[in-house]
């Protein structure tokens, strides 16, 4: 809570009970649901204390508890020749890019993930970019390895500007230590102060949201956890577009703490510039094992992609994996960079993409204690202007009234034991007994 924009301070103590509400004021459309949850497996501790704590704790005691454990439907690369409608990502998202593969009425899905009851199951990330975004991260990036060579088909127009394939952003510069300085790495794997990093989100609409089981490696397994095989075969491209998506977005990494985000868990950073330049466009999954012979059959899924290149600081990333290492699910394999796909040929990228530009707000602050995040969190330009809270007096104020002035006003809590219903008629009013996230709740 400490760690959130909004200062929720006043949050950090117990409130007060209400006293047990009046049957003539309990509603009587009470619904009991009977949910059989699996129990919890466990991880490796470390010498930060939570993750001591995690190691002690029954919520991870039982390893056959996670539900979503070999939920992977197995589908093996295929010659990209042989697939038919199956666009492929990471793709351009260059503003103005379309791919030369005709996708018909397949579509993105452009609404925000949690609109169509979709959740993260997984987040991991790939050394340089798998997309492509002509003077953000290109052939004309840099970084402390350099860059990669571009492929001659990638030659292109696009708006008087030829379009190649590239893997760093533009932000680094070896003559300015917060790009050079090391950082003590204690939970991610493998990274370095100055690289660029493409982060990715998997998200979809029958992972285990909600729930202690809702984050997975592999991301298959968060995908596909409450989608058997059979429902699978029975669904439509559009359906699967519609679905199964994921955020990407692309960052260089700097030692400064005034770069610093404390929950890239949740997905795409929304907020100032970021988040807000984003091309959609159906696709595929990606990684080092896919390129213009080989094809993933995971398609076609949405991509929503930033497409600016975003500084941020290590201790974000490491406060990440930390996240990371908290989950019920062992999630040690995605710690690291994974390898990046070659950009996608023209041929096997869509033709559908669409160029979002949401109008985002800043960022305020805070105050820091003596946990080093929250220390972090106090130097951070993310939380340094306190206007920046778009929710701020958002409250719709109505005061307490006498009970019996009410009519149709039924109250909480009530007694919730199986079997009870209060007095007051309800009529045609219904609790919502969805998961929040299906009805759009976050």
């Amino acid at each position: 809570m400490k760690m959130q924009r909004d200062d929720m301070s006043s949050d950090l103590h117990a409130h007060g009970s209400r006293e047990l509400v009046h049957h003539d004021y309990a509603a009587d459309n009470h619904v009991f649901g009977d949910r059989d949850l699996a129990e919890a497996p466990a991880s490796d501790s470390s010498e930060i204390s939570y993750l001591d704590l995690k190691g002690e704790s029954t919520f991870f005691s039982d390893i056959t508890a996670n539900s979503c454990a070999g939920a992977k439907l197995a589908f093996d690369n295929e010659l990209c020749v042989d697939l038919e409608v199956a666009p492929q990502a990471g793709a351009n998202v260059t503003k103005g890019y379309k791919g030369s593969l005709a996708m018909g009425e397949v579509t993105p899905n452009t609404k925000e993930y949690f609109q169509s009851s979709m959740c993260p199951v997984n987040v991991h990330w790939h050394l340089g970019s798998e997309h492509y975004s002509v003077g953000e991260f290109d052939e004309g990036g840099n970084g402390p390895n350099g860059n990669i060579g571009v492929p001659e088909w990638a030659n292109r127009n696009l708006a008087e500007e030829d379009v190649r394939d590239g893997f760093r952003c533009h932000h680094y510069d070896a003559n300015d230590e917060k790009f050079t300085t090391p950082y003590e790495w204690k939970h991610c794997v493998g990274m370095e102060v100055g690289e660029t990093y493409e982060v990715h989100w998997p998200h979809s609409s029958v992972g285990a949201c909600g729930t202690v089981n809702q984050y997975q490696t592999p991301f298959y397994d968060g995908v596909f956890c409450n989608l058997p095989l059979e429902s699978f075969l029975t669904l439509g491209k559009q359906d699967i577009a519609s679905n199964v998506g994921v955020h990407g977005q692309v960052f260089t990494i700097v030692n400064d703490e005034s770069y610093f985000y404390p929950d890239m868990m949740r997905g795409m950073i929304k907020d100032g510039e970021m988040g807000q330049d984003v091309t959609y466009y159906t696709g595929s999954t990606t990684g080092q094992t896919r390129d213009n012979v080989m094809c993933s059959q995971y398609t076609p899924i949405t991509w929503q992609v930033d497409r600016k290149c975003h500084m941020i600081s290590a201790s974000s990333f490491d406060k990440l994996c930390y996240d990371m290492k908290m989950q019920r699910d062992d999630m040690s394999s995605d710690l690291h960079a994974h390898g990046s796909r070659e950009l996608v040929h023209h041929d096997y990228a869509a033709d559908n993409h669409v160029f979002g530009d949401r109008d985002l707000a800043e960022a305020p602050a805070s105050d820091s204690s003596e946990i080093s995040y929250l220390d972090l969190k106090g130097e951070s330009t993310f939380f340094s202007d306190i206007t920046a809270n778009s929710c701020a007096g958002a409250k719709l104020a109505f005061d307490n009234e006498l009970c019996v002035d009410l009519e149709v006003a039924p109250q909480a809590g009530a007694n919730v034991t199986k079997g009870y219903k209060g007095s007051l008629a309800m009529g045609e009013v219904t609790p919502n007994t969805k998961e929040y996230f299906q009805s759009s709740m976050c």
